[in-house]
């Protein structure tokens, strides 16, 4: 924690979930892959966003990779956990699991199996959550994907939030891909809340904002990179490292992207498995794949630097 205005900074990748045969989650991989990227610079590691399936695994399973992570040699600290769920009890059973188990925080969304509620009903959702859960040491997240949740979290709700629960409430993840709507954010909650965009072209600009920070998908592959982007957005080589991550995003844009983002592990680490999603999403096929092979030859990924 740097300052109270700066509770959190630094890049946070949306970890990938790799997988075994029969498509249970395979523990000792995830914590080594969260391993090297916290070894590559990155301040910690967010298990079961969008880009980690999460929605996909249940409560036992989230919180055995959590713990798994932990006992992988991840330090708890560094792992802010996504702990949305359509269900509320389920919500509150891995917020409070997190919590107990010394997580950063908890990475949350509104309940988004039902769609066109009130502001009112987001509002009682989140205070439902983190009034069972009831433990001083709760941070929590909001996260804001209306594309992926349909249930879009509005300046009203984001004010009344923090100002119930001015310790607890510390920060947006604004995924919705709208430049402009983050910059609202920005405007709005900046500080005390810390605004991280998902859309990794929008780095620069947030970080010229005040934005520290950032929960990436892009940097399960691309760690130093995004901490560039974040770090020295306005440093010689700002211009080279935007089109760097435009051209990457642009690969990814041709797929699935999490099945992409699973190939190019598979890629990188020689290792077939990492191409195992869950449904309802598809892998790659094999034509797929080595199409994929042959544009990250081109991309020409440079571990040391990118």
């Amino acid at each position: 924690m740097n300052t109270p205005q700066i509770p959190y900074q630094g890049i946070w990748p949306a970890l990938l979930t790799p997988l075994t045969a029969d498509l249970a989650i395979d523990i000792p991989s995830f914590a080594r892959h969260a391993c090297s990227l916290i070894d590559a610079g990155c301040t910690g590691v967010t298990p079961f966003g969008t880009t980690g399936e999460g929605p996909s695994f249940s409560v036992a399973e989230r919180i055995a990779a959590v713990d798994g992570l932990i006992a992988g040699g991840v330090p708890a600290g560094r792992i802010l956990v996504s702990t949305s769920c359509a269900a509320l009890p389920d919500a509150v059973e891995l917020t409070r699991h997190a919590t107990q188990a010394g997580a950063f925080g908890s990475l949350l969304l509104p309940p988004f199996f039902l769609k066109g509620v009130s502001d009112q009903g987001v509002i009682d959702a989140y205070r439902w959550v983190i009034d069972q859960v009831a433990d001083p040491r709760l941070r929590i997240v909001l996260y804001h994907i209306p594309q992926v949740s349909g249930v879009p979290l509005s300046h009203h709700v984001i004010e009344t939030l923090k100002t119930l629960y001015p310790k607890t409430i510390i920060g947006i993840k604004d995924s919705s891909g709208q430049r402009e709507g983050s910059l609202a954010f920005a405007k709005a909650f900046m500080p005390p809340l810390q605004v991280w965009v998902g859309n990794e072209p929008d780095l620069q600009v947030m970080a010229a904002r005040g934005s520290v920070g950032a929960v990436s998908g892009v940097a399960n592959v691309l760690p130093h990179l995004l901490q560039r982007l974040v770090g020295q957005f306005d440093g010689p080589d700002a211009a080279r490292d935007l089109q760097r991550v435009k051209d990457f995003i642009g690969i990814l844009g041709g797929y699935g992207v999490t099945a992409a983002f699973k190939g190019i592990m598979a890629i990188l680490t020689q290792d077939p498995g990492w191409r195992r999603v869950r449904p309802p999403l598809v892998a790659l096929t094999d034509a797929e794949y080595q199409h994929l092979v042959a544009q990250m030859n081109a991309f020409a990924l440079d571990p040391s630097k990118d």
